[in-house]
């Protein structure tokens, strides 16, 4: 099975799943511009393969993903205004790692700063 990602404005609207069989090329290997060709003739629209196990397009692809096309990668939505794009990764990261001592912590924008949360 492949997954499809349907954008508008490199925006991710729709994720789908397409049988191999509709992705094979004749030689019987997987072509990602016949599994375009397939959700375009099924559903209209512009197409970017992507991966359950993020082995292309460095994320799986999630509605509200937007498609970099200098990366070629799927990028989450920022999730606080103070969190930078790790290019590398395609991954929002905070200015200040999450410490790791094994509690648990959320992120708290105002302060720019992670939180114990202590009710868990």
């Amino acid at each position: 099975m492949a997954h499809f990602a349907k954008l508008e404005n490199n925006i991710v609207t729709q994720v789908i799943v397409v049988a191999n069989q509709d992705i094979l090329d004749e030689n019987g290997q997987e072509s990602e511009q016949k599994g375009i060709n397939f959700c375009s003739n099924l559903l209209g629209g512009n197409w970017k393969q992507t991966s359950y196990h993020a082995k292309i397009r460095k994320n799986y692809a999630g509605i509200g993903y937007t498609y970099n096309e200098t990366l070629d990668a799927f990028i989450p939505p920022q999730p606080y205004p103070s969190w930078t794009l790790n290019n590398d990764i395609a991954q929002w990261q905070a200015p200040t790692p999450m410490p790791t001592d094994g509690k648990f912590y959320s992120w708290d924008e105002t302060t720019k700063s992670w939180v114990e949360i202590n009710n868990v």
